[in-house]
């Protein structure tokens, strides 16, 4: 299995009732599933909060002003398309006025709305209760301590 150091990061989106926006994905070589916060990689010449402002943008159309400039640094371990990605991830967090906003998906790739299967705003006790896995096995703790900073 081909092994990939990728920085990435991912934006833990709250609203205002204290759930967290979740992105239900199928991953087409094996068709595992999971949960995640939105994020992606970083691209070459990016900062980690440029990119997190680009793929909160592109996965989910809310406003990427809601992002603060702190994060908390998670090590990640994950199979997705048959490689192993590893490396460290930051954490952001975003935080919005309204209860539940809408998202929308426009500037995801015709390939990444093919494997999105929907997205929920969840509360973070409601987590086990999920179908599928999430990724990482560390999120609920890690929303916790977003939630209070």
């Amino acid at each position: 299995m081909e092994i990939v150091h990728r920085p990435a990061v991912r934006i833990v989106c709250f609203d205002a009732d204290g759930r967290v926006l979740l992105l239900n994905w199928e991953d087409p070589t094996d068709g595992h599933r999971l949960w995640e916060p939105p994020g992606g990689g970083i691209d070459p010449g990016e900062t980690p909060l440029e990119a997190a402002r680009r793929e909160l943008t592109e996965e989910t159309g809310l406003d990427p002003d809601a992002i603060h400039p702190e994060f908390v640094l998670v090590e990640r371990e994950c199979v997705w398309k048959g490689r192993r990605m590893v490396g460290p991830e930051q954490f952001f967090t975003a935080r919005f006025p309204g209860s539940q906003p809408a998202i929308g998906r426009d500037g995801l790739l015709p390939y990444e709305r093919a494997e999105l299967l929907g997205v929920a705003w969840v509360h973070p006790d409601d987590f086990p209760s999920l179908p599928d896995v999430l990724e990482p096995p560390s999120l609920p703790d890690l929303c916790r301590t977003l939630a209070t900073s």
